[in-house]
């Protein structure tokens, strides 16, 4: 190549990397399907948001789904011979970076509500995430606006830095996420057995979920860098709506296992992971809390007698780490 001339993208011979990326999201579409169906037949009495939550981004999951396997389709089947085509953009590649904000957007706006209410409303954290999520949901909608306007591939290398700008902030914004639970969480630790080793479980359940769409996203920006001429980027960013829609249900699908843990203990002392960050301080809002808030609890083993309000009596209190789907605001629970 001289110098004159300009880089282009050379579709026929990267399309396999596409092609693997479409069944690896396929792969992860039938899990989160299997995940969705398991949500509305175990948590049946949900809110009503909670369940529209679910039912959106399973909606989004299955039109960028959709997308995709149309974009390979179109190139490897269709016009697999035809090169002046292949040269040319198909709609639905552009369209899925729209879908594929919008998932990212939905799960990890219900993560930061979950960093808000471990934090006791931390209010600049909780503002710096925020402006991450939005900022990738409106760089994925400036994409989506200025690639549908691009006729070629050798067009769509003039967006280069928005598509990496995309990446980095949704990387940034779930190692955000992780690391503020993880600390949030790990500051919950009482000394007693019991708590502490649920508390484990919650931290590596919550880091492996963050992590995972974080790596891909880091994934995918290091392929626009190190091979920004092909489209083996798209192998890792095909997933990564998948990998969000599954951390959201799987932390919501968890929520009874979690509560699991207690069973068969014979303690009968509970007390909330809120109540901990707060160095056990008593509170007036405990012993005020609606009958109807139910969150989970975590159960302790100790020999020693403590007395309680007969309000406290009637009703275990119960974290909104993992069940932020049974209160209308768990923040006044705790």
């Amino acid at each position: 190549m001289s110098a004159t001339e300009e880089p282009h993208i050379t579709v026929d011979n990267t399309m396999g990397a596409a092609f693997i990326g479409v069944i690896c999201a396929a792969s992860l579409y039938g899990v989160s399907c299997v995940q969705t169906w398991f949500y509305f037949n175990r948590y049946p009495g949900d809110l009503w948001y909670i369940k529209c939550l679910v039912a959106i981004v399973w909606l989004f999951d299955s039109i960028h789904q959709a997308l995709i396997s149309h974009t390979v389709y179109f190139y490897v089947v269709t016009n697999f011979n035809n090169v002046s085509e292949q040269a040319n953009l198909v709609w639905s590649i552009l369209l899925e970076v729209l879908f594929n904000g919008l998932i990212g957007f939905v799960v990890q706006s219900f993560l930061t509500m979950r960093v808000w209410k471990m934090s006791n409303q931390n209010k600049p954290l909780t503002v710096l995430i925020v402006l991450f999520v939005l900022g990738e949901l409106t760089c994925s909608v400036a994409f989506t606006i200025s690639s549908l306007k691009l006729v070629t591939w050798m067009d769509l290398t003039h967006l280069k830095s928005l598509s990496m700008t995309v990446n980095v902030l949704g990387a940034v914004a779930d190692v955000m996420i992780a690391a503020g639970l993880f600390y949030f969480l790990h500051r919950s630790r009482t000394g007693f057995k019991k708590s502490d080793t649920m508390i484990s479980k919650l931290i590596m359940f919550t880091v492996s979920t963050g992590l995972l769409t974080s790596i891909c996203a880091v994934a995918s920006l290091l392929s626009i860098l190190i091979w920004g001429k092909t489209l083996i980027y798209v192998a890792f960013y095909f997933s990564l709506g998948r990998l969000y829609s599954n951390s959201l249900l799987a932390t919501l699908n968890a929520r009874k296992s979690i509560r699991g843990l207690n069973d068969g203990d014979g303690g009968n002392v509970s007390f909330s992971l809120q109540t901990f960050s707060n160095k056990l301080r008593p509170s007036r809002r405990n012993m005020t809390m609606a009958p109807n808030q139910t969150n989970i609890s975590i159960k302790i083993d100790t020999t020693q007698e403590l007395i309680r309000d007969k309000a406290t009596k009637e009703k275990d209190f119960e974290s909104d780490i993992t069940d932020v789907g049974r209160s209308e605001d768990t923040s006044e629970a705790v």
